[in-house]
């Protein structure tokens, strides 16, 4: 700095000087601010309040002490006790293949190349699924939540994944697709909560839903037919059940009603048989016992049967000469001749 522009600042420094001494300043209270100000910061430090769905785990520099009931409480300020709150009450859920953007009339959902990868699986039988599915579960131990492994969250997710896929890997793209859908959610829950003891996340696993079981775009044309197809045989099937459970019990039906017309014939007849039988054997005691009696009495009751059968009969004695015979004009003779 040049001597002209160093006595110029000394200049505007004196007259600074000299006109402050001319006017003493005010003395403000700084340490009672402070105070006032420390204290205030501790007491907003001490209280806080914990949800009624939530509990608190109050750790004192960083080590766990306590866990606290939903309501108001007191902790030690200036940071020297914190509060991690942990939702143990409430159902959470993991989002698997796909992300809820907004829940609405009409939700929204995101699919990136994370989801992608995630919903990408290899069934059983060589096949490619794009699989969607939540996990719900509840936090039970939240101490164990926090601090048993570095991320719960991230942990559990990796595991769930890692559990639906060795669970569509044990099957088939078609039992995934139709009927083995509620096995392979019953056999990825008690995977999941196995594994969440072992790890001893302090996790409860509720449900393991698959919500869309697809095949690929590039394949979804074939899966669409070879799934049309089998709901035609599966339809086909049910058609040929239904007549086959109509036409049996009616052949059935029929069959009962033969046999038992035959056996109802078959007892007629030999109850038939026994009776003439035993009438024979009546008639042949009487006769037996007045042969001449019998005989005349059974020739009487035969001709009165037989005779009204006849017609007209003429009964003319051999010793009659020149008996003229008539000839019957009546109706009939009168339609012979015309």
């Amino acid at each position: 700095m040049s001597s002209p522009d160093r006595e110029n600042v000394e200049d505007f420094l004196r007259n600074v000087f000299r006109t402050r001494g001319s006017r003493p300043a005010p003395r403000i209270p700084v340490l009672p601010i402070l105070v006032v100000l420390i204290l205030l910061f501790a007491l907003q430090s001490s209280f806080y309040t914990v949800d009624p769905e939530e509990v608190g785990v109050v750790l004192r520099f960083g080590r766990y002490i306590r866990t606290t009931e939903p309501g108001l409480h007191v902790r030690l300020p200036f940071g020297i006790e914190s509060v991690q709150k942990v939702p143990v009450q409430r159902q959470l859920k993991m989002e698997f293949g796909f992300r809820t953007q907004k829940i609405g009339q009409r939700t929204q959902y995101e699919r990136s190349a994370r989801t992608l990868a995630e919903a990408l699986m290899l069934t059983g039988d060589l096949n490619i699924a794009d699989v969607e599915w939540i996990v719900q579960y509840k936090v039970v131990d939240p101490v164990a939540y926090l601090f048993q492994v570095r991320n719960a969250q991230e942990t559990f997710r990796d595991i769930s994944e890692a559990v639906m896929r060795s669970v569509i890997g044990d099957r088939s793209v078609d039992e995934v697709l139709t009927a083995g859908r509620q096995e392979a959610e019953d056999e990825a829950v008690t995977m999941l909560q196995s594994l969440c003891r072992q790890y001893n996340l302090g996790i409860d696993v509720q449900i393991v839903a698959l919500q869309d079981v697809n095949p690929p775009d590039p394949v979804k044309p074939s899966f669409n037919e070879v799934n049309q197809a089998e709901q035609e045989r599966e339809t086909l099937i049910n058609q040929a059940r239904a007549e086959l459970n109509r036409e049996i019990p009616r052949a059935e039906g029929e069959a009962n009603a033969t046999i038992e017309a035959a056996r109802g014939y078959a007892i007629n007849r030999v109850n038939r048989s026994k009776g003439e039988a035993s009438r024979f054997v009546a008639l042949y005691d009487e006769y037996r016992k007045a042969p001449e009696v019998t005989r005349r009495r059974y020739y009487l009751e035969t001709m009165a049967e037989v005779l009204p059968r006849v017609g007209k009969t003429v009964i003319v004695d051999d010793a009659v000469k020149g008996l003229l015979p008539l000839l019957d004009v009546g109706a009939t003779g009168k339609g012979k001749a015309e």
